[in-house]
């Protein structure tokens, strides 16, 4: 089996680390590749800019978006992963410090599958990121997008 790819969509160095941190500290060996806004993110998955003559194709398993980012908000990044074919069925958690509601709702609404707050706890983070770990990486079984 390939090895799945994450895609971690994090402006914040510190949460980017953390995440990092929680995924190898649960035996989470998959490709991270890591893009600090929604530019970047919008080229990795497009192939454009820097990401020029990437594989289009070859779509992460999921994608950890946060939503306060700059360039791109993680609202819009996730409304144009929604809107393009070839990305529509991606999946895609919001992992975000947010607590307000009408977040949660706008994700939803705009396709999210999973919305999850960070926990400030290290130890609680770990644990999540070991859960969205084991189920959009060994559980779910979602679209072949290839």
């Amino acid at each position: 089996m390939k090895n799945k790819t994450i895609l971690l969509v994090e402006d914040n160095a510190d949460d980017e680390a953390l995440t990092l941190r929680a995924l190898k500290k649960n035996n989470i060996l998959n490709k991270v590749q890591v893009t600090r806004d929604g530019v970047e993110a919008l080229d990795y998955l497009f192939g454009t800019g820097p990401y020029e003559g990437r594989d289009i194709t070859d779509l992460p398993e999921v994608v950890l978006l946060d939503l306060k980012l700059p360039k791109l908000s993680g609202h819009e990044v996730l409304a144009r992963i929604r809107e393009n074919e070839l990305t529509r069925l991606l999946p895609v958690v919001i992992l975000t410090t947010s607590n307000h509601e009408e977040d949660r709702l706008k994700c939803y609404e705009s396709g999210a599958n999973s919305f999850v707050r960070k926990p400030v706890d290290f130890g609680q983070f770990t644990e999540a990121i070991r859960q969205l770990g084991v189920y959009w990486l060994v559980i779910n079984e979602g679209p072949h997008l290839e």
